[in-house]
Formats: structure tokens, sequence, C-alpha cells
């Protein structure tokens, strides 16, 4: 016999032996039957037998060891589980359900060989609605579920007594809830991150009480700590001593006791120091994880494709890789082998995706705008406004590196009054308080600095790396032209602040709306407004007599992702469509309303959170009577052909490869392990950094302004920045002239400028018809 016929014998005795050893472990799970093998299926002269095809399409109960060992028992459609099924892979995990064309939809029970299991409802191979897990351990939890994750109301009880009855997210106890310790001791109130943060009232088993607030599961704040016999300890509570401060009342007193031998600071070290939350096990492999083996039809001669729970199936030239992993079954270790290099996410799509348009549309293939050079004119040495720069630059310096007391977030009233501001002169020669410079001199004012200072604080602004971002050896770069209102805009060396030049009137709405700005950024650090983290002055003395007002504010699109597209969309059409010419627009370019040919997914979590922002947001702007604010989008496009044309999900450039291999990327795998992950989990935020997808849409030639288009069904794989800017235009008396002007001449319905609670409405119904939730 030949080398290779030998080797072929080899292989097939190799296959024999899984087979039967599948056949065995499936008998003593599901007992004695009639099982299968799945290359049955994929003999022609069934496919040639018509009653077999009308059986195929219809569905029919399947016994299937698969070519890898793993074990099917259920419904069967089109060469995948259809219907109700079991499904054991060779590691011993199992599913034991409902199935809709190879993926785990509906209700089903899922268990691990560690002998944990889930029950309850799946959503594309996600655990995903109201189930029951129960870890190995003995933990049980039962509520809500959003893709693998405990998210939403919930009741967990742990294997040592102690239970939570509350609010979830992204697996962890978030918003309200009771948490019970075994030992009696109960918790009610505000959680997050899995700590008890906020306000809530911690009662132990002896009497004794805390109301107020907590932080990292440690009272943090204004509270009051309470004993059985009426005494009380009232003041603000801080694990560090030197920040601690309070008094104590006797029972009926209200005179503070000073006598009192009692240390505020037992509480942090004897009386809590029990009352931890147990650790959860992790789990290591997720259902959306599992892959499914199963025999694709022959009839065309097709190679079996390699499935994952969701339905979604390896496809495009065979590699190396593919061939030597094709049934790989354990859930990643084939996949995420270093020697072969970790597979991308393009490597797998929808069963049915058409390379061509699922709802018939001859579409043309989508190119990227060109790549235009890098924003903004260096304002060098020469330029009109170097001079300008030199003093905002030593302004900022002066201000962010002044001392300051340290200060809480907790602010009073009279730092937000519009009045609270400071004026420097800046002498050439320098002052007491000022360096030399060689600039003419100016005069410098900062606006309510106390607040600002304490906002870039609670947004994470490091004081020395700001200073450097703005006022480092680097010059600012001015963007080419100014905005429609005739603002002009300043790009930072490293792309992460704008400064913006602003008019007095905007200058007056964000002081008059400053304190429930910090409100509303404080209360919700997802929100999706513009951070704000500064406005100053600078008035040039001399010849030239005039006040330049800026404010500061964060980039959206600062990331290691390249910007592909950008969209600036209000839900208006009047004046809403983009003025130059295709072969001119390039990735800056900011598009508009009547530009869009998108509709963007985001997964259910993200979607639900972008939705509640959109309203919060909305809601606080109503409020202030500010309107004319828009949605600013920027997608980066994960794969391109080198052409510059966008390949849609799942489809390949001619050797197999996507494009850009070397940018940052989510594969599936990375998705799941960012779902289970808090650390990971953390470096996306809404509104930067999601991964999601977007749907090509087109308009009828029969409607010159449709704001929406037609859904396609061709999707493209993207990582999406989105926020609220320009939020300083309030409905003054200029803009009810304009739109009482615009409203003879066009539908009052068309235009931006209308009352600011017709916009909120107006918008919000716009965005959430422009994202969805993906399916």
């Amino acid at each position: 016999m030949s080398k290779e016929g030998s080797s072929m014998v080899r292989a097939w005795e190799a296959t024999l032996r899984k087979t039967q050893a599948a056949k065995k472990r499936a008998n003593s799970i599901f007992g004695t039957m009639s099982v299968a093998h799945a290359d049955d299926d994929n003999d022609n002269s069934d496919n040639d037998d018509p009653d077999r095809q009308s059986i195929s399409m219809e569905g029919y109960n399947a016994d299937k060891i698969l070519p890898n060992g793993d074990y099917y028992t259920g419904q069967w459609l089109d060469n995948f589980p259809n219907g109700h099924g079991k499904y054991l892979w060779t590691d011993g995990c199992m599913y034991v359900g409902e199935w809709y064309r190879g993926k785990t939809m509906g209700k089903g029970r899922f268990s691990w060989p560690s002998g944990a299991i889930y029950e309850g409802e799946f959503k594309s191979g996600y655990m995903d609605g109201i189930g029951t897990y129960t870890a190995s351990n003995g933990d049980t939890y039962r509520g809500q579920w959003v893709m693998n994750l405990r998210h939403g109301h919930g009741t967990k009880h742990y294997s040592n007594g102690d239970w939570y009855d509350g609010e979830w997210r992204c697996g962890k106890q978030e918003g309200q809830g009771r948490y019970q310790w075994k030992d009696g001791n109960h918790y009610v109130g505000d959680w997050k991150n899995g700590l008890m943060s906020g306000k809530g009232t911690f009662v132990w088993i002896n009497g004794n009480r805390y109301d107020g607030y907590w932080q990292n599961a440690l009272p943090k704040g204004n509270g009051t700590f309470k004993w059985p016999d009426g005494s009380f300890y009232v003041g603000n509570w801080s694990n560090n001593v030197d920040e601690h401060t309070g008094s104590y009342y006797a029972p009926g007193s209200l005179e503070p006791d000073s006598n009192v031998d009692w240390d505020p600071q037992t509480v942090y070290k004897l009386d809590l120091a029990d009352c931890n939350i147990p650790v959860g096990e992790k789990v290591l492999i997720l259902p959306s994880q599992k892959k499914l083996s199963v025999w694709n039809s022959t009839k065309d001669g097709d190679k079996p494709r390699r499935m994952s729970v969701d339905g979604r199936a390896s496809v495009g030239v065979d590699r190396a890789f593919d061939k030597m992993h094709m049934w790989a079954s354990d859930g990643g270790t084939g996949d995420d082998n270093p020697a072969m290099g970790r597979r991308s996410d393009g490597d797998v799509l929808s069963l049915h995706f058409d390379n061509g348009n699922l709802r018939g549309i001859p579409l043309q293939p989508m190119r990227l705008p060109k790549a235009g050079k890098r924003q903004g004119e260096t304002i060098s040495k020469g330029h009109k406004n170097y001079e300008l720069m030199l003093n905002l630059q030593l302004g900022i310096r002066h201000s962010v590196g002044r001392p300051a007391p340290s200060s809480s977030l907790d602010l009073r009233a009279s730092a937000f009054d519009p009045k609270e501001k400071v004026w420097t002169k800046f002498p050439p020669e320098g002052s007491k308080h000022t360096p030399p410079h060689q600039s003419s001199e100016f005069k410098w004012k900062d606006y309510c600095p106390l607040v600002f200072r304490t906002l870039r604080k609670l947004f994470k602004v490091d004081p020395a790396d700001y200073m450097i971002s703005i006022c480092g050896n680097d010059a600012l770069r001015e963007l080419s032209s100014p905005g429609k209102s005739g603002s002009f805009f300043y790009l930072t060396h490293d792309d992460r602040y704008m400064i913006k030049t602003i008019k007095k009137a905007e200058v007056k709405v964000l002081l008059r709306m400053l304190s429930a700005y910090y409100n509303h950024v404080r209360a919700f650090e997802n929100t999706l407004v513009t951070k704000f983290f500064g406005l100053h002055c600078v008035k040039l003395t001399g010849s030239i007599q005039r006040k330049v007002r800026f404010i500061i504010m964060g980039n959206l699109f600062c990331s290691e992702y390249t910007i592909n597209k950008r969209y600036d969309l209000k839900g208006s059409s009047l004046g809403r469509l983009t003025d130059k010419p295709e072969s001119e627009i390039e990735e800056t370019t900011i598009l508009k309303d009547l530009d869009l040919n998108f509709i963007f997914r985001l997964q259910k979590s993200w979607f639900q959170d972008f939705c509640r922002q959109v309203d919060r947001d909305c809601e606080f702007l109503e409020q202030e009577r500010i309107m004319d604010y828009s949605l600013l989008v920027g997608l980066h496009f994960r794969e391109k052909s080198p052409a510059g044309e966008l390949i849609p999900s799942g489809a390949r450039t001619p050797t197999g490869e996507p494009e850009n291999v070397g940018a940052p990327r989510l594969s599936r795998v990375d998705m799941d392990n960012l779902l289970i992950d808090p650390v990971r989990w953390a470096s996306i935020r809404l509104g930067s950094n999601i991964p999601a997808r977007v749907e090509r849409t087109v308009r009828r030639s029969d409607c010159e302004f449709q704001l929406i288009g037609e859904p396609t069904g061709e999707c493209y794989e993207v990582i999406m920045f989105f926020g609220i800017i320009d939020i300083l235009q309030d409905y003054d008396i200029t803009k009810k002239l304009e739109h009482a002007y615009k409203s003879f001449q066009y539908d009052p319905t068309s235009i931006s400028a209308v009352d600011p609670r017709q916009y909120s409405r107006r918008f919000r119904d716009f965005i959430f018809k422009v994202f969805s939730e993906d399916i």
C-alpha cells in the first residue's frame, strides 16, 4: 500500500474510533437509539431523491454523530438544528432546548461539565431573557439576562447563606438593591459596579444603623449612625481620619456631647469588617462561544462548514488554519492558538448573507471617502493668530497650575455665580504671578474657575496631561474654515482637546445653565453631551482692542481608530445636505442628515443604555431651553479592500484575508470575553469605541427629502463614536424670528430653528429610527 493510502486508512480508523466512543457516550446519556452518521446526509443519492428533499424542507427528526465526536438528536432542517433538540459537545457541555436554523433561540437548558446549569431563555446563542443560573459552588441567580450577563432585576442566593435582590448591570449589582448577610446584617440602597455606592442604609443585627452616603462599600460623605437607645452621631464620614468630621448626640439631647468615648473609625475597622460580598465563580466557556460541528449539503460539492452556536459559519477561501481546526469544538482552543494567530470576527457571518443585495436593489460597491491630510493648519510664527495662541497657552498654564485647595464634588451655589470670574494681567515683562513673554500685553479671564476645575476632576482629567496637551511645545492647529456660526476651531497636537471661539451670548447661556450642566454630568457618567473643561477670555490691549472668548471641549474623535465617515445629525431636512461633490468628500468631511445612508445597529445592552441616555440628555437640554444641537457620529469601518471598497460582513478579499489585519478589532471570542471581564468592559464607554454593525440604506428616487432610506440588508462591521454637540444655542428672539421667517417659505417641521420641546421630540424620533437593536 502506498504511503498516501496508508495515511488515509489511519485517518479513517481514527475517525471510526472517535465515532464509536461518541456513540457509546450518547447511549449512556440519552439511552439506546438508532444513530445515523452525519456522512449519511451527504450521500449524493439522497440529494437526488425528491421525497427526501421535501422532507428536508419541512424538517425531520434526526440522530447524528458528527465527525468530531459531537452528538445531536432532535429536529433538523436544511442541515441545521431547527426546533427542539439536544446537542452534546465532546468536552461535556450540553444544550437541550429550542433551536432556530442552528441558533439556540427560545427556552433551553445549558449545562457545563463542572455541574453548573443555566435554564431559561436564549437569543442568538446568548443567555438572554429570564433565566436561572446555578453555579457549581451552589450560588444561584434568577432574573434578567442580556448577552450572557445579569442585566436588569434579579435575585442571587450565595452558597454561604447571603442573598441579594435588586438591579444588575453588565453582570454587577448596580442601581437599587438589598443585600442580606447570613448573620442578619443587611444593606438597602444604591449600588455601583458590584459595591455599595450612593445613598443607602445599613442595619446591623444588634439594632445599630447607618443612613447616608457610601463609596466603594464604605461610608463616605454625609451620614448618621444611630444606636437603639436613640443616640446618634452625624457628620461627614471618611475612612481617612483627617477628612472625617462629626458630632455625637445623646438620647433626646439637642446639643452635641463632646465627652463621649466612641471612635467612628470602629465602623470601618470592626462593624463592617466581616460584611464582604463573595466573588462569584468565573464562567470560562460561555454558551455563545460553543461551536457546532455540522455538515453542509454536498449537492454542489460544498465542503463542511464550522458553525457557532449563534448560527454564523466560516466561509471564504480555505486556509491552512481552517483545515487544521475545522472540527475543533472546545469553545476557543483552536481559535486562540497563538501559533496560528487569532481568527478575526470577519471569518464568520450570517448564514443567509447574499453578497449582492437581499432586497433585490442593484447597488454599486461602497467606497470610503479619500483620506485627507491631517486636520488643521499648524499655528507657527507668522500666522495671524500666533500671538492669540501664545496668550491662550500662557493663560491655561496660569489657570491650571495655580495652587488651589482640594475641593469635594459638592460645590456651593456661589461657585456657579456668573460674577465668579478672575481677571489676570499679563505684561510682557512679567509680574509677581505671571512669567515674562514675547507677546503683547493682554488680560486673561477665568469664568467660574472652581467649577471647571472640579469638572476636570469629575471627568478624570490629569492637570499635568491637560497642560501638556494645550501648552506643550507642539503648537495648536487651526481648522481651515470657521463653522456656520463664524466660530473658529483649534485642535491640540494630540487631538485630545478642541478649542472653540464663542460669542458673548453663548457664554451667557453656558453660565446660566452651568449648575444644571454640572449636576447632569455628575449624575450620569455616560452622558452624551459635550464635555466642557474650561471657559476663558483673552482681552487684547494696545491698538487692537478686542475680546476673544473660547471654550475647551473634549474631542469626540480622538482615538486609535481612523474615523472613516462623520455625520452631524439633527433630524431636520432643510439645508441638511453636504454641498460638496462626491469626488471632493474626504474622511474629515462632516456629512449631514440627507447624506446618511446607514442604520446603526447596537448590541442589546448598549442600545438600551443609549436610548435611556438620549432621553435623559434631551430632557436636560429641553429644560434649559436649548435647541439646534446635533448628534455627531463617527464610523471606523473594520474591513476594506486595497482599492478602498468597503467589504460587507463576511465578504472576503481575493486572498481570503481581511484588510487592515494590524488594526485594533474585536473578534467574536474577544466580544464574549469582554462581556464577562469588568476591566475590559470598562475600556468601552457609551459613545466611544463601541463595536457595532451598520446596515446600508437607499432612498426612493421619488422622495427628495426622505430622511431615512430603505434598509438593504447589506451590513458592515464598524467601531462607532457619537456624542451630542452644539448645546449652547438658546431659543432666543433671533431663533424665534428665524423660525417665523422660514415657516412662510418651507415646511415648519423641516427647519432647525424650532421650539426646544418640539426640537427635542423631533430629534429623539429621528435618532431612535436611525439607531436600532442588532438582532
